[in-house]
């Protein structure tokens, strides 16, 4: 019988960003519903994934004791996700990747179902998520052939995510169907006004 998880991606959850907009606070440790965010990230990402790994800046020690691999940027100064999707890229080994930023802890869960079939019927280089409003281009599908190019122009400084991937060959994804899937907790206001049913 063939191995269900032999055809899965790897999974990444991007917590390397520096939080401006939460105080500095580090985005997966901030409580939500119970639990800190990077773990509403790894419940929502490992079912659909053959293994999975953290990036991350900070708090290397609390992320270490979850039990995934860590992937720093190798960068000292900040250079945007894009700098720890390179990272995954490497690591990945061959495999695909799907990325989700730790602040979004209703990530769908038919993700990397739905960019996995696009990507396949594409010639297409990421599968990118949109909500039905705007392109969400942290909840991506990547080929690891990306890794070289993206490494040389993150050398040349940060690159924006939405732009960069827009460069290379991509292929669109709708999720109107689930919009709410895709808050991001960006802000303290953000951890209250998501309502509890959502």
């Amino acid at each position: 019988m063939d191995d269900p998880q032999a055809a899965r991606p790897n999974g990444l959850i991007l917590a390397g960003g520096q939080s401006r907009r939460m105080g500095g606070r580090n985005k997966g440790r901030i409580p939500w519903r119970g639990k800190p965010l990077i773990l509403h990230a790894l419940e929502r990402l490992q079912p659909q994934v053959h293994t999975l790994a953290i990036s991350a800046q900070s708090s290397m020690d609390h992320y270490r004791r979850l039990g995934f691999p860590l992937l720093p940027d190798r960068h000292p100064d900040f250079r945007g996700p894009l700098a720890g999707v390179a990272e995954g890229l490497l690591w990945s080994q061959g495999r695909t990747l799907l990325c989700v930023p730790v602040d979004a802890p209703l990530a769908p869960l038919d993700l990397a179902v739905r960019l996995d079939q696009e990507l396949r019927d594409s010639d297409a280089e990421v599968a990118l998520a949109h909500d039905g409003e705007r392109l969400q281009p942290l909840f991506a599908l990547l080929r690891t052939s990306l890794a070289d190019d993206l490494l040389r122009d993150l050398e040349n400084g940060p690159q924006a995510a939405h732009g960069w991937f827009r460069s290379r060959r991509h292929v669109i994804v709708d999720f109107s169907d689930q919009p709410g899937a895709f808050v991001n907790l960006n802000r303290p206001e953000d951890l209250e006004r998501m309502p509890a049913d959502t």
